[in-house]
C-alpha cells in the first residue's frame, strides 16, 4: 500500500517527545509490513536517497530510490526523509499526459515519484538545521539501516557520517551509493546514469553496427546500481545476525557498470579483444538479433546447431543446415554477413504473425519487438500480476496502477 504522505517537522523537531520509531513520526505504519506480509518485516530502514538534481550535494535518479523501493516490497518500514522546501524534485516531473489523471488540489505528486517510492512513508528534514540532524539522530537509534546517495564526503560535513550514525546505534547499516564511489580521482564528482553509462564503456558498445553509440531506453546503470545496493543491504542486514556489528557499505554507478561488462570485459581483459557494436545482434552467436518482417520486428536466435537446423525447416531452407558456410556456429560467425542476408530476405517476405505461427512448439527462442501497449496487454504480463491496481485518492479516478 502507498503512504505519500508528508509531514514537515524541520521547524517542531524540539517540540518531539523522545519516542518510538513510529510515534516519533506521527504516522501510521504501512499496512503491509505491519500484516507481517514480507520477509524483512520489522527492519526499519532511513531512506535519505532523493532526486534534486540542481544541487552538487546529491546525485542519481533511481539507484538510490529504487534500492529501499525494493526493501519496502519486501516488507521493511521505509521512512523516506525529504527536502522541506517542496520534497523530492520527481514529485513535480509530470509528463503533459498526466495533466487530466490527477485532483486539481494534487500538486506535489507524479507517475515517476510513484514509480520508486511506493510503500514508503514520506517527511520533510531540514538535515542543514542541528534540529534536522538531532530528529535523525533518534530515529537512527532505533533504524536498522541508513541509505544516502549524498555526494562522499557531504554527510560527514553535515555532522551525519556514518561514524557520526554508529555513535548513536552501534549496530546501523549505512549504505552509500554514488557516482563514483568513496575514493579514487572521481570520488567528489557528481555521477549520472547516461554519463557513468559513457565512461564505464555501456555506450560505446550499444547501438548500430555503422551507427553512433546509443543509450538505451531507461536508466540501467542507475536500477543495476540499486539492485547491486539491496542485494548488499540484505548480505549486511544477514552478516549482522552472526557478528553483531554494522557496517558501511559503499557502492557506485562506475563500479557496477564496469562489472556488468561481464564476457566483454573478460575478451578484452584476457584476449585483448575490443568491444564492437552489434546493434541488436550477439557478438558470438549468429544467427541472434531482430529481422525486419513484411509488418513489424522479430527476434530469434540459434544458439546451437539443432536449434539452427531446426530454424532452417521452420522458414522452408533445410538447405542453409547443410551449406558448408553455416555448418556451424564458427562457420556461422566467419560467414555473418551472407547468413543475415539471407534471412532478411526471408523475414520480410511474411508478417509476424506468421512467423510466431511457425516458431510456436519448436523450442526456439523467440519474440516479437512489442510496443509498451502489447506489453501491459500481454497475457503473460496478466497472468504473473505485473500490474497492480491500489486505491490512491490524489488521482482522479481514485486507483493507481502499479508495476509488479
Amino acid at each position: 500500500m502507498i503512504k505519500l504522505a508528508t509531514l514537515s517537522i524541520s521547524k517542531s523537531a524540539r517540540q518531539l517527545l523522545p519516542s518510538t520509531f513510529d510515534r516519533c513520526l506521527g504516522l501510521r505504519r504501512n499496512h503491509t509490513a505491519a500484516q507481517g506480509h514480507g520477509p524483512l518485516h520489522g527492519v526499519k530502514v532511513i531512506d535519505l536517497t532523493r532526486v534534486l538534481a540542481v544541487r552538487s550535494s546529491e546525485t542519481g535518479i533511481f539507484r538510490g530510490p529504487f534500492c529501499t523501493q525494493i526493501l519496502a516490497d519486501y516488507g521493511a518500514d521505509v521512512l523516506k526523509i525529504e527536502n522541506p522546501k517542496g520534497g523530492d524534485d520527481t514529485r513535480l516531473w509530470r509528463t503533459a499526459a498526466e495533466k487530466k489523471i490527477w485532483k486539481s488540489t494534487q500538486k506535489d505528486i507524479s507517475a515517476y515519484f510513484c514509480t520508486i517510492n511506493r510503500n514508503k512513508r514520506s517527511m520533510t528534514l531540514n538535515l542543514k538545521q542541528q534540529t534536522g540532524c538531532d530528529v535523525l539522530f533518534r530515529l537512527v537509534k532505533e533504524a536498522d539501516v541508513v541509505v544516502d546517495n549524498f555526494v562522499p564526503g557531504k554527510m560527514d560535513e553535515l555532522g551525519i557520517g556514518y561514524e557520526s550514525l554508529r555513535k548513536f546505534n552501534p549496530l546501523i547499516i549505512h549504505a552509500s551509493v554514488s557516482g563514483y564511489g568513496a575514493s579514487g580521482p572521481y570520488a567528489k564528482r557528481a555521477g549520472y546514469d547516461a554519463i557513468v553509462a559513457a565512461e564505464a564503456g555501456m555506450l560505446h558498445i550499444t547501438g548500430e553496427r555503422d551507427g553512433q553509440p546509443t543509450r538505451p531506453g531507461l536508466g540501467m546503470t542507475d536500477m543495476s546500481t540499486g539492485l547491486y545496493l539491496h542485494g548488499a543491504i540484505m548480505a549486511a542486514l544477514f552478516s549482522r545476525e552472526k557478528t553483531g556489528k554494522g557496517q558501511k557499505i559503499d557502492a557506485s554507478l562506475f563500479e557496477t557498470q564496469v562489472a556488468l561488462l561481464s564476457n566483454v570485459a573478460m575478451s578484452w581483459l584476457n584476449a585483448g579483444e575490443v568491444a564492437q557494436r552489434w546493434g541488436t545482434a550477439h557478438p558470438s552467436i549468429v544467427p541472434y538479433q531482430a529481422f525486419k518482417t513484411k509488418d513489424s520486428y522479430l527476434v530469434f536466435g540459434a544458439t546451437n546447431n539443432r536449434q539452427f537446423q531446426v530454424l532452417c525447416k521452420l522458414l522452408g531452407r533445410t538447405d542453409l543446415a547443410t551449406d558448408a558456410r553455416f555448418a556451424d556456429n564458427n562457420s556461422r560467425l566467419k560467414n555473418r554477413k551472407e547468413l543475415t542476408a539471407t534471412l532478411s530476405e526471408i523475414l520480410i517476405s511474411k508478417p509476424t504473425t506468421e512467423w510466431m505461427r511457425r516458431l510456436e512448439g519448436s523450442g526456439m527462442p523467440y519474440g516479437p519487438i512489442n510496443s509498451i501497449d502489447s506489453v501491459f496487454s500481454h497475457p503473460q504480463t496478466a497472468a504473473r500480476r505485473m500490474v497492480q491496481t491500489l486505491p490512491f485518492d490524489a488521482l482522479s479516478c481514485g486507483e493507481l496502477k502499479l508495476l509488479g
